[in-house]
């Protein structure tokens, strides 16, 4: 036993060891209370939860007994998993990119400006359709400090004409090629993801070449994984397509004429940073290594430090209730600083609903700020690293990657994996098993499928200009929930009042509360007014206050066991004596069975439920 030294902080130093073993002798102890006889690594597995890519969390993360973990080495050495440089952002912080959406010159140098004076670093731009003309890159940049403030550029089809434009613009405002800093934005692959149209991969190629020679400042090329995310692509799917694509980059590059060294130094990465911040963290990690270890195939080990450009995901954004997406993204922003992101981008939390507002892009800015500046995130290097459940969910996730990424390079690279189908139905089998999640609620969304506010005015915002299509599809987690939603306000509009279920709630508000506010969010979800008055019901009074409801044929029961098994069959009697053709039971399948025609539990498919409830309530869908 040691003895430490009597200093107030007693550590229970005293105490010997506990193991592992002795943990799982415990959690086999409560398991058994609960009727589950495992034991071993079975009860720990008990507890532990699958995710995407095979990927497992654990309820305890340990060093592991044998000390063979990978080697996540220092910041800024390979394999570069805990930073791109020694001091990762310490110094000054992330880049605070902000991206300004439209294609009027005026406005967006207006936002720009606006922008730059209160916290942004860089500025991101759309050129082409469905944003600015290159001819107008003068006017949305009037008055910004080129030298200062580095331009991302999101060009798709049009990156040539975009790329003149801003060298010509550098030029003429006396920026010297050492000075200038810039990404172009040239991604012929991930235009191709998202609209089908293939560009030329080798011209691209020879920009870069060029402009690298003439800009050493200035990167061609982004490997934009977004495109994969907004799919419904999974962590290792985005990082695995966007290893492929990189690694095609840099064939096009060589083949073009350029070294290794000088290839890897013309691409920058862009990836989701999700609210779920655990594994934000280990994909941005994972996509280091990984990046590093390609390098390290091609004989440049020192060239495998990846620019990290981290975007908040767009699939997590809801559009009703759209004030709780400054929460998500704030989880994100923390997760891609943590993550060593060297770029980080808060969409604005009205962002899918149009054009963002002045007070929608200031929130964004200031997510970063008080991040950096209030809580301090940059000021310590890699600090996730050392986490047992990070190091090891990094590394697990990065093995998940380099296997599909040798899948595609086995079916003949991004480029043929995107045209023979295989990136379209990997992605399209991942998001079909995730909407079972979206629609059973497994996967919560607050606002949406949780703790919906029907009462809430809808946010409007100017329509955004044209989004490329023609590609991979884009998803949004919201999206099943939106469309039961629209049909209720359709019904709405057309009636003066949204469909309604009444919720006979049967005993004291002891006995029905869970169940009831269980239902009330269910419906709530699809639109579905519940109404709850009065707060409890029985035979006598049950076909009364069903009349007086208004409820379209449908009523939902709501109690504890004991109580649907003395009052359900004759509050349901009484129901549909008064009209009710539907009754529904909150609770377990087969309870009061023959009472009631369905039951609403946990775990069970709401967007299949309240479709059906919708349709026969005789609300239309949307056409």
């Amino acid at each position: 036993m040691t003895v430490l030294p009597d200093d107030g902080l007693s550590l229970a130093a005293e105490f010997p060891d506990a193991t592992h073993e002795q943990w799982q002798r415990l959690v086999e102890g409560v398991l058994r209370k609960s009727g589950k006889e495992v034991s071993g690594e079975a009860a720990e597995a008990a507890l532990s939860t699958t995710l995407e890519d095979g990927l497992i969390t654990r309820p305890l993360y340990t060093a592991r007994p044998d000390g063979d973990g990978p080697d996540t080495g220092f910041p800024g050495f390979a394999p570069f998993v805990r930073g791109g440089t020694p001091e990762g952002t310490s110094a000054s912080g992330w880049d605070v990119r902000q991206r300004i959406a439209g294609g009027d010159p005026v406005r967006v140098n207006e936002a720009a400006l606006a922008d730059l004076e209160n916290g942004t670093t860089s500025l991101w731009l759309t050129v082409g359709p469905g944003g600015l003309a290159a001819g107008d890159l003068g006017r949305a940049l009037e008055g910004v400090y080129l030298d200062l403030a580095p331009v991302v550029l999101d060009p798709g089809a049009s990156y040539a004409e975009a790329t003149r434009a801003l060298l010509a613009l550098y030029a003429e405002r006396g920026v010297t090629p050492e000075e200038a800093r810039a990404c172009l934005g040239v991604d012929p692959l991930g235009h191709e993801a998202r609209t089908g149209e293939a560009l030329d991969l080798p011209a691209a190629a020879a920009l870069a070449r060029e402009t690298a020679a003439a800009w050493p400042g200035v990167r061609t090329l982004t490997v934009d994984a977004l495109p994969y995310h907004e799919a419904g692509g999974s962590a290792a799917e985005e990082l695995g397509l966007s290893l492929a694509t990189g690694v095609a980059y840099l064939r096009a590059l060589t083949e073009a004429g350029a070294d290794a060294e000088a290839a890897f130094a013309q691409l920058e990465f862009r990836y989701a940073a999700t609210a779920d911040q655990f594994l934000s963290i280990a994909k941005l990690r994972a996509a280091r290594r990984l990046w590093a270890r390609v390098a390290e195939a091609c004989g440049v080990p020192a060239a495998g430090a990846q620019r990290q450009h981290a975007v908040t995901s767009p699939v997590m954004m809801t559009r009703r209730d759209p004030w709780v997406n400054m929460l998500r993204t704030t989880v994100a922003c923390m997760a891609a600083g943590v993550g060593g992101a060297d770029a980080v981008t808060v969409l604005p939390f009205d962002s899918e609903l149009g054009l963002p507002d002045a007070f929608a892009r200031r929130i964004s800015r200031n997510t970063s700020t008080v991040l950096l500046e209030e809580s301090h995130l940059a000021r310590v290097i890699d600090p996730a690293g050392g986490s047992w459940y990070v190091e090891r969910l990094t590394d697990e996730l990065a093995h998940a990657a380099w296997e599909f990424f040798q899948t595609v390079e086995k079916a003949g690279g991004q480029a043929a994996a995107l045209r023979s189908g295989l990136v379209a139905e990997r992605l399209a089998a991942t998001w079909a098993t995730r909407s079972k999640k979206l629609a059973t609620r497994r996967e919560p969304i607050t606002g949406v499928s949780e703790f919906p506010l029907l009462s809430e005015k809808p946010v409007v915002r100017e329509p955004l200009p044209g989004v490329p299509a023609g590609g991979l599809p884009r998803v949004r987690r919201d999206e099943a929930y939106e469309a039961l939603r629209a049909r209720s306000d359709a019904h709405l509009a057309a009636t003066g009042a949204r469909p309604r279920i009444f919720l006979a709630a049967l005993g004291p508000a002891a006995a029905h509360t869970a169940r009831a506010t269980f239902a009330s969010n269910l419906f709530q979800a699809g639109g579905v007014e519940p109404v709850h008055d009065p707060v409890s019901v029985d035979a006598s009074n049950a076909a009364e206050a069903y009349a007086a409801s208004g409820a379209d044929g449908m009523a939902v029961l709501c109690s504890s066991d004991a109580l649907y098994e003395e009052r359900a069959a004759e509050v349901a009697e009484a129901l549909r004596g008064a009209g009710a053709t539907t009754l529904f039971l909150a609770g377990r399948p087969g309870t009061s069975a023959g009472a009631v025609d369905e039951y609403v539990f946990a775990g069970c498919d709401a967007v299949a439920v309240l479709s059906s409830v919708l349709d026969r309530m005789g609300v239309p869908r949307e056409q």
